[in-house]
């Protein structure tokens, strides 16, 4: 039925505020030359003030800035408040952390929008036009060599190395190899294993495959090794590291482009219409590299030995001054360029060599190459200086509580009980915090009740991850202080997992598995 409104009130709006211009007044006047042809009109070039451009650019990188200090301010002012008013103790170094960690923002503002801007373009154009003008071998191998290089391009990598820093090698000489001598063997084996699950999950989609045998496949032998390991005392210390090299690989750059790429795939064939077809990548690119590091863990106990791995520690630590590419700031530049720039002449090649397609506005996407350089340069300063600092200090704190440590007079500070009690809920809201605030579970929320169109709630997605990652730092830090086995924690859960899958209808156990891998690493 028509809206009625008297004329009046019809007439008082249009004209309320308005002013009437002349057109005359917002064209240019006509000038003429001497034979009396008319000059074309070149417009000059608009100067802006400070507070001109600052207006203009403000909405843009307030937005993106946001998002990064949300998942950042909150935990880092968490563990600040937690260690002056419950620890008791003041924070060292506060200016270089946070330094550190105002890189640490900065650095991944740059980095996303580099990501989105200059990156995500290649995976698209890859997905679209790789079916079309390649074989499925060829298509399949693109994809696995494409997952080993968002590997080496994940933020969350550099946390992994990161910690071998702060590993001691008389505990664990295994691990501390692995993080150390054996890093980049170790990124490389967490790359195959995305790569893996990369070319496993486009065959899923361009087939339509169920999502739950292939969790079944895949969970046997990680749970197999998962066993043996724990048996070992050495290779049980690295179990840790396994499972966690699943978590480091769904970030900012595995997800979408891996994504990207196999839905493009996917649609071009005419496969994976179904609005959830898209899930279940990313749990195939988290289960993948945990078996691969397992592996490499074999390979390394039976190759040598731990008398030998310190030793050889010892030598090197009496050998010369590592040479200046080793050292920081140039340790972490030349890691940020390694990420980035292989990456980028790998889907060059591609794009060249074997599409004979142009580059998509060239312009646009060296600009965002170049804000991915630079992100992930300040994001791996930063997280040296910054949250690792910070981390490590606030970690190495927390037994205070309830036990006698050295950096800490009068320890314990609280009884055993209490003490215990703060450190185990102090982890448990440290998880809640830091998940809730996650920008990619806030994305996949959205993404998730759009596509059931209401039925599923963001909200209810976002707390039933955040309440399970909570309870599960919680549990991870009573099996340090307990030193409870790794294996008897992740085994019963995994298996109620799969009974869980197998009562659940697919589109519940795409969503359910992949929003498990969604908070992040660092």
């Amino acid at each position: 039925m028509p809206t009625e409104i008297r004329f009046g009130a019809f007439v008082r709006e249009i004209t309320l505020q308005q002013q009437q211009i002349s057109y005359n007044n917002l064209t240019p006047k006509v000038w003429h030359a001497a034979d009396g042809s008319e000059i074309p009109y070149r417009a000059p070039k608009i100067h802006l003030r400070w507070i001109d451009a600052y207006r203009l650019i403000q909405p843009y990188i307030s937005s993106r800035l946001m998002e990064q200090v949300q998942a950042v301010v909150p935990l880092a002012l968490y563990l600040v408040l937690f260690q002056i008013f419950v620890l008791q103790q003041g924070v060292t170094d506060a200016g270089l952390i946070t330094g550190g960690l105002v890189a640490v923002i900065l650095g991944l503002m740059f980095f996303i929008e580099g990501l989105k801007v200059g990156l995500m373009p290649f995976g698209e154009a890859l997905g679209n036009t790789l079916p079309a003008k390649a074989t499925l071998p060829v298509v399949l191998s693109i994809v696995f060599l494409l997952g080993i290089g968002v590997t080496f391009a994940e933020p969350a990598i550099g946390a992994l190395k990161a910690a071998g820093q702060i590993v001691q090698i008389e505990s664990a000489p295994y691990l501390y190899a692995m993080l150390n001598e054996w890093a980049e063997v170790l990124v490389l084996g967490v790359g195959i294993g995305v790569g893996a699950a990369a070319i496993l999950g486009t065959l899923r989609l361009l087939n339509g495959w169920s999502l739950k045998p292939l969790i079944y496949l895949s969970l046997i032998p990680i749970l197999a090794l998962t066993v043996f390991m724990q048996f070992d005392p050495e290779l049980s210390k690295t179990l840790g590291l396994a499972w966690d090299s699943g978590a480091v690989t769904t970030g900012p750059v595995t997800v979408p482009l891996v994504l990207a790429l196999g839905i493009g795939i996917a649609a071009a064939a005419g496969k994976g219409q179904s609005s959830l077809s898209g899930f279940g990548i990313v749990t195939l690119a988290s289960l993948f590299p945990i078996l691969s590091v397992q592996l490499l863990a074999l390979y390394l106990a039976f190759t040598t030995t731990p008398a030998e791995i310190i030793a050889a520690a010892a030598h090197a630590q009496q050998a010369l001054e590592p040479a200046w590419y080793s050292q920081t700031p140039w340790l972490e530049i030349i890691a940020g360029l390694r990420a980035i720039v292989p990456l980028v002449l790998f889907l060059l090649l591609v794009m060249w060599l074997i599409l004979k397609e142009k580059l998509p506005e060239p312009g646009q996407i060296a600009y965002g190459i170049t804000l991915a350089v630079i992100g992930m340069i300040m994001f791996n300063l930063g997280l040296s200086y910054g949250l690792a600092k910070l981390g490590g200090q606030s970690g190495s704190l927390i037994p205070a509580a309830f036990t006698a440590i050295e950096a800490v007079t009068h320890s314990p500070l609280y009884s055993a009980i209490l003490g215990l009690s703060l450190a185990l809920l102090f982890a448990w809201l440290l998880g809640f915090g830091a998940t809730l605030a996650e920008p990619a579970l806030n994305a996949l929320g959205l993404t998730v009740e759009t596509l059931t169109n209401g039925a599923f709630r963001k909200s209810l997605l976002m707390y039933a991850v955040s309440f399970g990652v909570a309870f599960g730092i919680a549990l991870g830090v009573a099996k340090i202080i307990f030193d409870l086995p790794l294996a008897w924690l992740l085994i019963p859960g995994y298996l109620f997992a799969v009974i869980l899958t197998y009562l659940s209808s697919e589109e519940f156990v795409n969503i359910a598995w992949d929003s498990a891998e969604s908070p992040p690493a660092p």
